[in-house]
């Protein structure tokens, strides 16, 4: 009996020797894993699109109109006859007068079929950046004026003068146009900026002008500035005064207007040669005093002087004027 129960027991133990072995042996050899295929999605590119044309179903010229060019000898060099040159020009005429108009330096866009000729049927003419005349004739005759999509980004600016502000801004990265507008435009009868002190502060909102939102061409306009100088805040709102005529005007805190009766400087950005002295001496003179009631300022020849309405302009000659009130 006690031989019998000894074997039982001794199997026993074996099975569950055997099982163990069989379950250390599944973990040791894991499942193999299924690899996954990458799918690539090809995405079919979006068609090539300007001036309102696909241009892929084109051959595209580009070119800038030079001396002697015409629209006529510009499509003859692109296979379109005189008759039907004379025939387009006449029809486009009331739009754009293409005989006239075109101008030495401006690009000009030509869709030409494609096929062993490339015949031109369209002429595309870009007198600025924004705007662009279109003279289609690929079946009938149609001439139309557009202007490219822009886009306007609000930006901000801060800056503390060191020296000047047009280097304060040019040392950030930012357009001198900011510098000509806070001068010349809005603080031009509250700050004379030619007598910036070191530690003055400004900070301005204004916005980016963008062409095919690609192409930067300046500051479009300041909606709000703040100066201090020589400690004392000035501030600028912009206000449409006039919707009709487009007229805008700066405004400060107190709602009112910053344009003075008089201008800090009458010019942009020039320098002053002369400041008023009743004392002054001249060494040509001998030092003796020669007052000099007034200032002068020196700037290139045909720069633009500001001035009120009641101010009136006299020639000195050799480029001088001087203003009379």
């Amino acid at each position: 009996m006690d031989n019998t129960r000894d074997t039982s027991v001794g199997n026993k133990y074996l099975i569950l020797l055997f099982l163990g072995l069989i379950v250390l042996g599944c973990k040791d050899n894991p499942k193999p894993q299924i690899e996954q295929e990458e799918v690539a999605i090809l995405e079919e590119p979006e068609p090539l699109t300007e001036f309102g044309f696909k241009l892929d179903n084109y051959i595209v010229k580009r070119d800038t109109i030079r001396k002697g060019d015409t629209f006529g000898v510009i499509l003859e060099r692109n296979n379109v006859g005189y008759p039907k040159i004379f025939n387009i020009a006449e029809k486009a005429k009331d739009t754009f007068d293409i005989a006239r108009s075109l101008q030495v330096g401006k690009p000009y866009t030509l869709l030409c079929a494609k096929d062993s000729l490339e015949t031109a049927k369209c002429f595309i003419y870009q007198p600025n950046l924004e705007d662009y005349v279109v003279i289609n004739f690929q079946d009938s005759i149609q001439a139309y004026r557009s202007t490219k999509p822009i886009k306007y980004v609000e930006k901000e600016a801060t800056g503390i003068i060191e020296d000047n502000i047009s280097l304060t801004l040019e040392e950030q990265g930012l357009s001198p146009r900011l510098a000509y507008k806070m001068a010349d435009e809005i603080f031009a009868w509250t700050i004379d900026f030619r007598r910036l002190q070191k530690g003055d502060r400004f900070k301005v909102i204004y916005t980016d002008k963008y062409i095919d939102d690609t192409i930067y061409t300046g500051v479009h306009n300041v909606k709000a500035a703040y100066f201090e100088h020589n400690n004392e805040p000035f501030y600028a709102f912009e206000f449409m005064t006039d919707t009709t005529k487009g007229i805008i005007d700066y405004f400060n805190e107190e709602a009112k207007n910053l344009r003075r009766a008089f201008l800090k400087a009458p010019v942009k950005f020039s320098r002053i040669s002369s400041r008023y002295n009743l004392k002054r001496r001249i060494a040509v003179y001998g030092y003796r005093v020669r007052a000099h009631r007034g200032t002068d300022f020196a700037a290139p020849i045909g720069t633009p002087i500001m001035l009120r309405p009641m101010v009136q302009l006299q020639s000195l000659g050799d480029g001088a004027v001087t203003a009379i009130m």
